[in-house]
């Protein structure tokens, strides 16, 4: 399928067309959109979560919130913090739930030599960009960042204004 049989599909495919909107991979469960505005973004990369039975039932109906989390590195372990899974009603009586515990991340040691490096030399952050599902397991995208002035995060709206400006011409043409 070319280009334009793609265009004309999503055309009169009112479901294809709002499905483009979503750029989010399967298996997404929380986004943090928050920190791409408020952080340069230097690099990526991936650690599993350890988590608790009630977590990934909670996980699985999607209940979570990464918006306002980060990770620490402590006694060469990171640890992700601030992160939000709310429980089930059906949770377990015995065991009280905690929503906002520190959650351990599961890296190689190279990977947390080079972040705690990028942390203490560079003066940069972690923060949790995405959690999602690989392969049945919940894993968590981490970005190496660098915090944005005031000044730059106006110049990133006006860029993201003009995007959608641009969009709407081209979309009445």
């Amino acid at each position: 399928m070319d280009t334009s049989d793609y265009l004309a599909e999503s055309l009169y495919n009112p479901a294809m067309a709002r499905s483009d909107k979503n750029k989010h991979p399967p298996g997404t469960i929380a986004v943090n959109k928050k920190a791409r505005f408020d952080y340069f973004i230097d690099r990526t990369l991936e650690a599993g979560v350890q988590l608790q039975g009630w977590e990934v039932k909670s996980l699985r109906e999607g209940k979570a919130q990464i918006t306002e989390t980060y990770v620490m590195i402590q006694n060469n372990e990171a640890w992700l913090l601030g992160a939000h899974i709310t429980p089930l009603k059906t949770a377990s009586t015995h065991f009280p739930p905690e929503p906002t515990r520190a959650r351990k991340l599961l890296l190689h040691r190279k990977e947390l030599d080079n972040l705690m490096g990028s942390v203490d030399r560079k003066g940069m952050t972690l923060v949790a960009l995405r959690l999602y599902w690989k392969n049945g397991r919940a894993k968590l995208e981490i970005g190496v960042a660098k915090g944005k002035k005031q000044h730059d995060k106006r110049a990133t709206k006006k860029d993201q204004d003009w995007q959608r400006q641009k969009a709407r011409i081209l979309k009445s043409r």
